[in-house]
């Protein structure tokens, strides 16, 4: 059913942090595809990377933490126009719906291999379960959401000791739930798990409690005042405990050839799964983030927010669209069909790539060409109101 004279009512401030990090995104995707030492290099490792490398992986780690942090904030946004059963079971139904796209439209279009003989466990796996877990807290009381969660993410690194010290001794249930790993289940085909559920449902969790301070009768100053405060405490929190060099990371930093590499390794946390440092690390800065853009009215803010208002679409869209151009670019450079499946993603063999200005290049020119696309569908989904938008 249409309802072409009524625009549904977004916050802004939220699709912009979300059309920010998705932006972001992409360019860790570009240069996963394009970047000449991608298959074969560490862009964090202190004592091999370089400042460009390091900061193009780096600012990207606040992709996933953000977007399911907003994910939970989403969602009790939505619960404010139905019951706790309507919302428990939409969260039921979204994440179950996520966890299918993951494992059969996401790893096609990562592999553009049709025989599926890698299958990944990646970051909308593990938001979908996290929905479904959300699903059931949802009739607690919000003080206690938000201990669970808090509890998920401070406490979680207390589980590294279980860890296996050789990836291929990780048991696929340990992995599934705390470290990462990958399994050959039959001859040529491999099940990885790339994100371990916890502490994401926390991250949820803790979204979702602060959802409460963009409800209608909750102070706009005191909401600002709030997340600027927030956000402080929880980036402070991370250089401190980071430099105590105690707790709160897999990884613990040293002193490197020089500062630079210093700060390198002082920086370098643990995203698989996200360490407490490095939820600090990200989450901090976002919450304050996110109380300055409630103010911004520039021009660029009404560009972005069209990112952030279709997140699901554009991130099938722009992993589709980077791996046809790699598909372009791979025969383009002499490389032949007998290549393509050098590697688990076809057509983009180890020895393939550019420098990391293309890469920026690539990225620009995706970002650039999904405008209009996700404009347009941003348009549609407020104007109308089909059952299926909603997981779209």
């Amino acid at each position: 059913m249409e309802q072409l004279a009524v625009v549904k009512k977004r916050i802004d401030s939220i699709d912009m942090l979300r059309g920010l990090v998705m932006i972001i995104m992409a360019l860790d995707h570009v240069r996963d595809f394009f970047y000449i030492d991608a298959m074969t290099g560490n862009p964090t490792d202190p004592s091999t990377t370089t400042p460009l490398l390091f900061f193009t992986r780096w600012i990207t780690h606040f992709c996933a933490p953000v977007f399911v942090f907003l994910a939970g904030t989403s969602a009790f946004l939505a619960g404010r126009k139905k019951s706790k059963k309507e919302l428990g079971i939409f969260l039921v139904k979204r994440g179950l719906w996520l966890m299918v796209a993951d494992l059969l439209v996401f790893n096609l279009l990562l592999t553009f291999d049709p025989q599926f003989h890698l299958i990944s466990v990646s970051v909308l796996c593990v938001t979908g379960l996290s929905m479904i877990l959300l699903a059931g807290l949802i009739y607690l009381p919000m003080p206690v959401i938000f201990t669970i969660g808090l509890v998920m993410v401070a406490g979680h690194n207390l589980l590294d000791g279980f860890n296996a010290k050789n990836p291929q001794n990780v048991s696929v249930v340990w992995g599934l739930l705390h470290q990462q790993f990958i399994r050959v289940y039959a001859p040529g085909r491999l099940f990885g798990g790339f994100y371990p559920l916890i502490p994401w449902p926390g991250i949820m969790m803790l979204g979702y409690c602060m959802g409460t301070f963009f409800t209608s009768d909750y102070p706009e100053v005191k909401r600002r005042r709030n997340l600027i405060l927030i956000g402080l405490i929880v980036t402070l929190s991370f250089f401190v405990i980071r430099w105590l060099n105690a707790y709160g990371d897999l990884l613990p930093w040293k002193e490197e050839k020089d500062s630079v590499s210093t700060t390198f390794s002082f920086f370098n946390v643990t995203k698989y799964p996200p360490s407490l440092l490095f939820c600090c690390m990200t989450l901090g800065p976002a919450l304050i983030g996110l109380a300055f853009l409630e103010k911004v009215k520039a021009g660029w803010s009404s560009v972005v927010v069209i990112y952030g208002r279709v997140p699901f679409f554009y991130y099938f869209l722009h992993f589709f669209l980077v791996h046809l151009l790699c598909t372009i670019l791979f025969f383009a450079t002499g490389h032949t069909m007998a290549e393509a499946a050098g590697s688990t993603m076809y057509f983009r063999p180890v020895q393939f790539g550019f420098s990391l200005r293309i890469v920026y290049l690539i990225w620009i020119g995706i970002v650039v060409i999904l405008y209009p696309f996700c404009k347009k569908y941003s348009q549609y989904k407020a104007t109308h109101t089909h059952w299926w938008l909603s997981y779209l």
